[in-house]
């Protein structure tokens, strides 16, 4: 029931209850059922959404003492809905003129399309509500978006630029310091640091900040449920911190015998390599398109070689970087067989997991090359440090751009900067004027870097592609009927000037 509270203007306003007894509160009638709008702020009524007792009632209009001429004004502005306001207004029309009888009609009515007209803004409100969330949830995708492309840019710049440094920097050390397994294990030392650079970020951005230990625990399920134990530390490191040095070895190597751009183009060859990989080992599946990138791979390969006239520098250079390809295709593919995929901290747990077994098992290989004069030098302060802690300083980065790139943006793009090393090495090497390419070896460049984007396309691409044809016929359709609709209407607008009826010939 809606009762309002009586105030002493109300009692001059509407004398519905002559009773005393009943003056403390007023129910209204039962026609009046309904929504009742007041504004908060009206000094007339007071609402109370509560019954009250005691309660007067009255049993019919007729009881009511209001005259009709009163009853539509309070009827109106209570703003009341009525079921049937004919019957409301029955007893006092009888013995009226038609004339009152249709104006007591038109103010019912008014009354009652004021009130269906408040319920349909309540009840459109919560659409316009969802629409608008409907507006923000697309704008916040669009923001992420932009923001997921933005860091791509800058993470597509860091990865490139940071390996083209990395291997310039190697070409410049080796005018003065060729000691290949000595940087090779130098550089992977520093993977220790990849943990910690994490956790300072964990810091600074975690709104739940975690102990180290705590944090190393949980990073550490990359082993396991129990964690990282001796050993797992020996059973699981040790083939990959092999494969990590040989494949750092072998580029090395490489870039001895042969140009920063000819080593970058040949590198990009272990995607094809991953592939077939896993497509044997992993039964990964079968595709086409990425068979015949390993075969624009493999062509460009045998181009890289022959650019050359299979010089016996060129030859062996081919070969060591085509190894340290293969050795990194095989890296990625055991870790995805045992260890699965990993998150940016799991990844850098087990990154230096793997600079600690370098530097406490394989120590003793440089220094075995050191006293077999394998791989010499005068003394630690000949050693140029500068161009060693760039190297690593750069590599380091390399690995954890990589890996934070694949959080922060698209992997697709981190692919795409390393891809783009290639012209970002040829052009430093025409500057320095250390590679002449010729036809050969430009070709043998170009169908390498078109074999790496063939793989980047994802398995559905057949399936996207083809949606997305289709979509262009249907909008081409759309477009098409839209013309003709607009020249017939103007064909119709000219006719009927004219005087005249033409119906065009779709």
């Amino acid at each position: 029931m809606i009762s309002i509270q009586k105030t002493e203007m109300q009692r001059q306003f509407c004398p519905c209850c002559p009773d005393p007894k009943h003056d403390s509160s007023l129910e209204l009638h039962p026609v009046f059922m309904g929504d009742l709008k007041v504004p908060p702020d009206h000094q007339l009524l007071d609402v109370n959404l509560e019954p009250t007792a005691p309660v007067h009632t009255v049993a019919s209009a007729d009881n009511c003492p209001l005259s009709l001429s009163q009853k539509i004004p309070l009827l109106l502005f209570l703003n009341f809905r009525v079921e049937d306001p004919l019957e409301f207004v029955d007893t006092e029309l009888r013995g009226k003129t038609d004339q009152t009888h249709h104006v007591a009609k038109a103010k019912v009515f008014e009354a009652e399309m004021l009130s269906q007209g408040g319920d349909d803004g309540a009840q459109t409100h919560p659409e316009n509500s969802g629409q608008e969330n409907r507006i923000k949830a697309r704008c916040l995708s669009c923001t992420s978006m932009v923001l997921k492309a933005v860091w791509g840019l800058l993470i597509i710049l860091s990865v490139s630029s940071s390996w083209v440094g990395t291997t310039q920097i190697v070409k410049i050390t080796y005018k003065n310091f060729y000691c290949p397994f000595f940087m090779t294990w130098f550089s992977t030392n520093w993977n220790i640091m990849f943990f910690p650079v994490y956790y300072s970020g964990h810091l600074a951005t975690a709104q739940e900040k975690q102990s180290p230990m705590k944090k190393f625990r949980e990073c550490s399920r990359i082993f396991g449920e129990d964690g990282l134990t001796l050993k797992l530390f020996l059973k699981r490191t040790a083939p990959f911190s092999i494969l990590w040095t040989l494949t750092n070895y072998l580029y090395l190597l490489a870039l001895k015998k042969l140009t920063a751009t000819d080593v970058s183009a040949l590198f990009c060859c272990n995607k094809a390599f991953v592939f077939l990989l896993s497509w044997i080992v992993l039964k990964d599946r079968f595709m086409g398109v990425r068979i015949v990138a390993a075969i624009m791979a493999i062509t460009g390969i045998v181009m890289m070689a022959y650019a050359d006239n299979f010089h016996a520098d060129s030859i062996i250079g081919v070969a060591f970087a085509v190894g340290s390809a293969s050795t990194s295709a095989l890296y990625k593919v055991l870790f995805k067989m045992f260890l699965g995929s990993a998150n940016f901290g799991e990844a850098a747990h087990f990154v230096s997991t793997l600079g600690f077994f370098n530097l406490i098992f394989i120590s003793f290989t440089p220094v075995i090359l050191y006293f077999t004069k394998v791989e010499h030098w005068s003394s630690f302060a000949a050693l140029p440090w500068g161009c060693l802690c760039g190297m690593a300083g750069l590599w380091l980065a390399f690995n954890i751009l990589v890996n934070v790139g694949v959080v922060l943006t698209y992997p697709i793009l981190i692919s795409i900067g390393t891809v783009l090393s290639v012209p970002g090495n040829a052009a430093v090497d025409l500057l320095k004027q250390e590679v002449i390419f010729n036809v050969v070896r430009l070709a043998a460049t170009i169908i390498i870097c078109i074999g790496f984007l063939l793989m980047l396309l994802p398995e559905e691409w057949d399936e996207i592609t083809l949606r997305f044809i289709n979509s262009l016929k249907e909008k081409k359709s759309e477009e098409h009927v839209d013309d003709i609709t607009d020249s017939s209407v103007h064909l119709r607008s000219r006719s009927r000037a004219n005087g005249a009826v033409s119906i065009p010939l779709a």
